[in-house]
């Protein structure tokens, strides 16, 4: 849903005005290259859904001024830039009217560099922020193709949590695995001190067909763990896909962080694959929970591994721990309050 309201933009006046808000993800839980429906390859991921961080978007319209004419607040959100561009162009042809200028202004608390999707998450807010001015609400599969044109790839964050594997580089669903993930429990961390991943500089290697198959099975995996809520079998596929990822990425944390996760008696480990967040991942039917996470925790700390927030990917009344928010773990939502805002440490 867009939010009703933003802070107004200075001078707006009049002016037509739209709000745009997207929200983040905590990496993947799988990631490599599969095959779509016609026989061919395509990279495609399945991400973890996060509530709580996102962006906010507001765009003020200027009919009659230069399409060019188009700033965005803060100066260097460069993709964001382009995606509202491109979006005013696609809004204005579908309104009849000539393209214009305008100012966008981004607001948000995505850590960046961390794999969280901050770049998608400005650039889908901009996009529905656009739209919003022209009155229209676009089609999650148009906000996907502006959004690749505007960055190259993009993460599904348009698609609300629904868990897909998506085709990151071509904006569209390869395959719809469920209406939901089985109910997890996460804790969350940093691996390599935070340090934000230069993605572009990462190594490349063409996956050959064991890849392929290997990537497949991962994807068989998942699908059947979201059809049967069986969180285990989800948290083996997510440690598998993890373990290829460090083929590239080379976290010297990762071995520890998986002794860590078999010691709590997790489902597993998740990693973003363009990035330095991680997740143990608990079954919430779990017995011991508390002691679970708890023990997680301590551990994390012992290797020296910052925690950051340990959040749901549910609904519920209860606290996972007794008492107040404890080194980063964070309130469930609640059906009847709103989340209170993701406290991720500076890392």
């Amino acid at each position: 849903m867009i939010p009703a309201a933003h802070a107004a933009v200075p001078g707006a006046g009049d002016l037509p005005t739209g709000t745009g808000h997207a929200p983040c993800h905590h990496g993947e839980l799988l990631q490599g290259v599969f095959l779509d429906d016609d026989g061919h390859r395509c990279a495609g991921l399945v991400t973890l859904p996060m509530a709580g961080p996102g962006s906010g978007a507001e765009f003020v319209r200027r009919p009659g001024t230069a399409p060019e004419a188009l700033t965005v607040v803060p100066a260097d959100r460069t993709k964001a830039a382009r995606a509202a561009a491109l979006a005013v162009a696609d809004c204005a042809e579908r309104n009849g009217q000539p393209p214009c200028g305008g100012e966008l202004r981004l607001t948000g608390d995505i850590p960046v560099g961390l794999g969280m999707g901050s770049s998608t998450s400005d650039v889908i807010a901009a996009v529905r922020a656009v739209a919003d001015s022209y009155g229209l609400r676009l089609a999650p599969g148009t906000v996907a193709r502006l959004a690749v044109r505007a960055e190259s790839a993009c993460d599904p964050l348009m698609l609300d949590g629904r868990p897909v594997l998506f085709a990151q580089r071509e904006g569209r669903v390869l395959e719809v695995l469920g209406p939901a993930l089985p109910p997890l429990v996460v804790v969350g961390c940093a691996l390599g001190g935070g340090a934000p991943v230069d993605t572009l500089s990462l190594p490349v290697r063409e996956p050959g067909d064991r890849d392929l198959r290997a990537w497949e099975r991962m994807r068989t995996g998942l699908r059947r763990a979201v059809a049967t809520g069986d969180v285990r079998l989800l948290g083996q596929v997510a440690t598998a896909s993890a373990r290829r990822g460090q083929q590239v990425l080379g976290h010297p944390e990762f071995d520890a962080l998986t002794a860590i996760a078999r010691r709590a008696g997790a489902a597993g480990v998740q990693i973003a694959h363009s990035g330095a967040v991680a997740g143990v991942l608990f079954d919430p039917a779990a017995p011991g929970l508390r002691h679970r996470v708890r023990s997680c925790l301590r551990a994390l700390d012992a290797h020296a591994i910052p925690a950051t927030r340990t959040f749901t990917t549910f609904t519920t009344t209860k606290e996972i721990l007794d008492g107040p928010a404890h080194r980063g773990v964070d309130r469930p939502t609640r059906p009847d309050t709103p989340r209170r805002p993701a406290r991720l440490p500076a890392l």
